[in-house]
């Protein structure tokens, strides 16, 4: 049968995954193909989404545009469909807190969990239910437990859930503790990042069980992190480069470099430095420093003071140490750098860049995490053996 003698319906979801084919590099499984035509994308979705335009969110509501919103449905992006956790103010400025994830993020994700008919699963970040629902059809909804800590989109997935036919277990609460009542699980899966293997998801997850999660880093966040939980209540595990997702909301941290961070009273050490500051935040070489320095975020701030055209902030998550790098808008290889605190934290990026270019300039599929049983969390490349405390809490 053709589309064009099939449903709109059915031709979107026909249409959804060939597009995630092609950014796949190979056909979606069939048991996922009609898990996705048994649990449409668009049935997931409120009536009001949001779409992004230079960097901008607006309202894109069904009743006033249903063919627009139908076709965001079924683009190959994330759909934004809560903004400013449910309550923006009038005269906020607007940004995403819950979305309909990536489609091929989503199917990526579903493979690297290994999930087969019969397998208990955790699943960590409802939303709209759309994975929820996929996973029921495939597994039943009784091997599934979904986890949401907003109390309205737990309550409106459950009810799309319900409507398409689906009755798994839908928790409203914290994501970190899991639920214990349905543990042990074969399969541990979020669709929110998380910048600390939780404890909960270890001991909740059978020996020979896997976690799947996006990660998230102050200095980056992508990454897909795939584990095997041991006998012993280690996790260990490699990434992989496709996932950035939304974070945990128990895990945000919100500082800001002026009034958390920088004070007027403080008196920075000066010097310059030679490394091009852009190069230290995008691609691979983020990922590694990220992955070295564990606790440290950046920001821009475009025209400072006088004389400067942009300054990169970097500064520790608990603010207790900063640096300052800033470019006149004419020297291309000469920068002005300024540190205070007890780390030099540029100093620290320089070092963790030098390591990440004498290793290789490795991308992220080369680097692994092992959680050990007292929570500790060890980067490491290519081999366990050889790893690092990675910083955090």
């Amino acid at each position: 049968m053709s589309d064009t003698q099939q449903s709109p319906e059915q031709a979107a979801v026909r249409g959804l995954l060939r597009a995630v084919a092609t950014e796949l590099g190979h056909e979606v499984a069939p048991g996922w193909q009609a898990a996705a035509a048994a649990a449409p994308r668009h049935r997931f979705l409120p009536d009001l989404i949001w779409t992004s335009r230079d960097g901008h969110y607006r309202p894109l509501n069904r009743g006033d545009d249903p063919q627009g919103w139908f076709a965001a449905a079924y683009t190959v992006e994330p759909v934004v469909t809560q903004v400013n956790d449910g309550a923006p103010g009038e005269d906020d400025e607007l940004w995403p807190s819950s979305s309909a994830s990536h489609p091929s993020v989503v199917f990526r994700m579903l493979e690297a969990a290994g999930l087969r008919p019969g397998a208990s699963v955790l699943h960590i970040g409802t939303g709209t239910g759309w994975d929820s629902g996929m996973i029921s059809h495939r597994l039943g909804d009784t091997n599934l437990v979904t986890v949401e800590v907003d109390h309205a989109l737990a309550d409106r997935a459950r009810a799309r859930l319900k409507d398409l036919g689906y009755t798994p277990t839908v928790v409203c609460g914290d994501g970190r503790l899991g639920w214990e009542p349905a543990a042990p699980y074969d399969r541990t899966l979020a669709t929110c990042s998380v910048r600390r293997i939780p404890a909960a998801w270890i001991a909740q997850t059978r020996p020979g069980g896997l976690i799947v999660t996006p990660w998230d880093n102050p200095w980056i966040c992508w990454g897909l992190l795939r584990l095997t939980v041991g006998k012993d209540g280690t996790a260990v595990g490699r990434y992989s480069p496709h996932s950035a997702f939304m974070l945990m909301r128990t895990q945000r941290q919100d500082l800001r470099i002026h009034g958390d961070v920088v004070s007027e009273d403080h008196r920075p050490d000066e010097s310059t430095s030679v490394l091009p500051r852009r190069d230290v935040v995008a691609g691979n070489a983020a990922f590694a420093i990220g992955h070295r320095l564990g606790d440290v975020w950046h920001t821009w701030q475009d025209e400072p003071v006088p004389g400067v055209a942009d300054r990169l902030w970097v500064a520790t998550c608990d603010g207790t140490s900063w640096a300052a790098v800033d470019h006149d808008g004419r020297e291309e290889d000469r920068f002005a750098v300024y540190q205070h605190g007890p780390r030099r934290l540029w100093d620290e990026v320089e070092e963790a860049h030098r390591w990440w270019d004498d290793h290789g300039r490795p991308g992220s599929d080369r680097f692994g995490l092992t959680v050990t049983p007292d929570g500790a969390h060890h980067g490491w490349l290519d081999t366990s053996a050889d790893s690092w405390p990675i910083r955090g809490r």
